[in-house]
């Protein structure tokens, strides 16, 4: 007799049941060989519901109409490994060429720069891009020029780690020690070994639930596109829609990143290539 001590295996049926309804409704493709990384993040849903077996579980997804166990189900597979600065390169980059490049031909008069950190996980993606755009306007003053980041990602538990904006000191390594001290609090007592993002800082970014699956309601809104290590758990079908979304968000002459372990050059696509992961609109 199953206990819940003892969790069954999925069998290659359940994991197929399970794979498609993640594909349909994320977009992520499961190959085979993630079976038992799947087997062992649906156990714990298994255990938090205290459900015996799996088909138990994907009965309860299915029928749950508030869809919050949809979500549920989204958090355990998605993966979020991210971290402050990673990938330099592309903060170098908009540091010193494209925010250069857009002001100077910047219109007199008030503006919004927009910036989507697409897959923004945890948080550290968006918040280093604000960090760099605090840093470069600190020192090239524009008069009228504001900017929003525009964080999404299609996990409510990410989600709500980056609204709080608090991580272990270990996760700020990369993080030079000016810009830890200007935007971060340390924190002292129990939340000693931990540091806290400002309200000034988090109040830049505009954090939403929202799956790339979905229809984007920007519509050559956006200024720079950040969607880094996210294509790479999407088959050739999806990537190709994905792209083809993107560049219809993006202001004529904007940007778009991908990241360095990705590449866009086997699909169809209208952007300009700058660099190795680096596009224009």
């Amino acid at each position: 007799m199953t206990t819940l001590n003892r969790l069954p295996q999925l069998t290659d049926g359940q994991f197929k049941q399970f794979s498609e309804l993640v594909y349909a409704k994320t977009g992520i493709y499961l190959k085979p060989g993630k079976k038992e990384l799947l087997n062992a993040r649906l156990g714990k849903r298994l255990r938090a519901c205290g459900l015996s077996s799996f088909r138990d579980y994907y009965d309860l997804v299915m029928r749950d109409t508030s869809g919050e166990e949809l979500i549920n189900l989204i958090n355990s597979v998605s993966t979020n490994f991210t971290s402050f600065f990673r990938e330099q390169p592309h903060f170098d980059f908009l540091a010193n060429t494209i925010l250069p490049e857009l002001l100077n031909k910047a219109p007199a008069g008030p503006r919004e720069l927009t910036i989507w950190s697409a897959a923004c996980s945890s948080g550290e993606e968006p918040y280093t891009i604000a960090m760099v755009m605090e840093e470069y306007l600190a020192a090239h003053p524009c008069p009228g020029l504001s900017y929003r980041v525009l964080a999404t990602d299609i996990s409510t538990k990410v989600l709500a780690m980056a609204q709080q904006g608090v991580y272990p000191e270990d996760r700020l390594a990369k993080v030079p020690a000016p810009i830890l001290k200007k935007y971060f609090q340390k924190g002292v007592r129990n939340a000693a070994g931990y540091v806290k993002v400002n309200k000034a800082l988090r109040q830049r970014l505009t954090l939403q639930r929202f799956n790339l699956m979905d229809e984007f309601p920007w519509r050559e809104s956006i200024d720079i596109i950040f969607c880094r290590n996210v294509m790479i758990y999407f088959n050739t079908e999806t990537q190709q829609a994905l792209v083809n979304k993107f560049h219809g968000s993006l202001v004529k002459g904007g940007y778009f990143f991908i990241g360095h372990s990705e590449s866009i050059s086997r699909l169809k696509h209208r952007f300009s290539q700058v660099a190795a992961t680096f596009y224009r609109k």
